[in-house]
């Protein structure tokens, strides 16, 4: 009997897809979930038996990122904490973004805590300087000896109680002087991220947030966990300096009299070892009447203000260039490159190379596919 013919192909035709078993669709949906129920538990684990309390102290106006780190950091110490959060009156909250929480507990758990965080929230001149009477009475409820701990403007309830009189502590940089003028009984340092007396901790502004719980972990548990903690946050478990790198000096408008002139003039010979009796020559002044008149325009004294001036425009051939640090030393008048080094580490408490890896991307094409591409090359 013949064979039958070999079936042909047929331009254009297409063959049937082979079925997909039934299961495997479902299968994968079962994975997914596992997978995230298991991140979950590691993100979030269940607080372990007398774990420390810890409550978050919602109030009117909060900043959402802020309110969520200490749930985020110190609720990955494998269950070592528990972390609530409550409001002055157990009532939802009004954030500063176009949103409502509603914490989980009334002021009445924060006699139970351990640690009492305060997050940031708007403030005006007004409720900076007299908070909410509810707040005052929440706080209050906290028992002697509880760690306190605020984040950015939560120092100012923290001041406004009377619990940093005395102290040092720190605020976001760019309300240094309103914090002055209301509290001066508080030793202000705007320069460092966190401020940690024990029983209370001061931090600076937004991400300082995650910076002052690492601590608290690796205060409390040591830096293997603080460190375990950091990898799963994916945070650096410990940043360089403090936030005097991030502070803006803008330069003040230069008038047209005085030693305003010489100081643009100066700007632009920032390069050059310009001494005392240069500027006070192009300003037409002896040395004394124009240091005199210098610091009481600037209130810097000459050699002080060309240093920030130099560092200012350093920082921003850090960010902006590739030019080794013994370059950019000479392009703004440092005599060395360890001159440019022992200045910039006293002003903003980082060494050049670690603030250009802070400020400075490594290019738009690298960090793209760093980032969106999961392909080994």
């Amino acid at each position: 009997m013949p064979l039958a013919p070999a079936a042909r192909s047929v331009p254009g035709a297409h063959s049937t897809p082979t079925a997909r078993p039934a299961s495997a669709a479902p299968s994968r949906s079962r994975d997914l979930a596992d997978r995230a129920a298991e991140l979950d538990r590691r993100m979030s684990p269940a607080p372990r038996p007398g774990a420390h309390k810890v409550v978050v102290l919602a109030l009117d106006g909060v900043y959402p990122f802020e309110l969520g780190i200490p749930h985020r950091i110190l609720g990955s110490a494998d269950g070592r904490y528990e972390v609530l959060s409550a409001s002055v009156d157990g009532q939802p909250v009004r954030t500063d973004s176009d949103l409502t929480v509603t914490p989980g507990h009334g002021p009445e758990v924060l006699a139970e805590a351990d640690t009492v965080v305060i997050p940031p929230y708007a403030i005006s001149r007004a409720s900076a300087a007299a908070p909410d009477p509810q707040a005052l009475a929440a706080l209050a409820r906290v028992r002697p000896g509880t760690r306190l701990v605020s984040i950015c403007t939560g120092a100012f309830l923290l001041a406004a109680a009377g619990l940093l009189d005395g102290r040092r502590a720190t605020t976001h940089w760019a309300l240094t002087g309103h914090f002055q003028e209301l509290f001066p009984r508080v030793e202000l340092d705007a320069d460092v991220l966190f401020v940690d007396h024990g029983d209370v901790l001061t931090s600076a502004g937004a991400a300082s947030g995650v910076d002052v719980c690492l601590h608290l972990v690796r205060q409390d548990h040591g830096s293997e966990v603080a460190n375990q903690v950091a990898r799963c946050c994916v945070v650096p478990p410990y940043r360089d300096g403090g936030q005097a790198q991030y502070i803006e000096r803008p330069l003040p408008p230069a008038s047209g009299t005085g030693t305003g002139p010489t100081r643009d003039w100066a700007l632009q010979r920032l390069e050059l070892p310009l001494s005392l009796a240069e500027l006070a020559a192009h300003a037409a002044m002896s040395t004394r009447t124009f240091a005199r008149r210098f610091r009481e325009e600037t209130g810097l004294s000459p050699g002080r203000w060309l240093t920030q001036q130099r560092l200012r425009q350093a920082r921003r051939l850090l960010e902006s260039s590739d030019l080794p640090v013994e370059r950019v030393a000479h392009e703004v008048g440092f005599a060395t490159a360890t001159s440019l080094r022992r200045h910039l580490a006293a002003e903003a408490g980082v060494a050049p190379s670690a603030y250009r890896r802070t400020f400075r991307a490594s290019g738009p094409a690298a960090g793209g596919a760093r980032g969106a591409s999961g392909s080994g090359s």
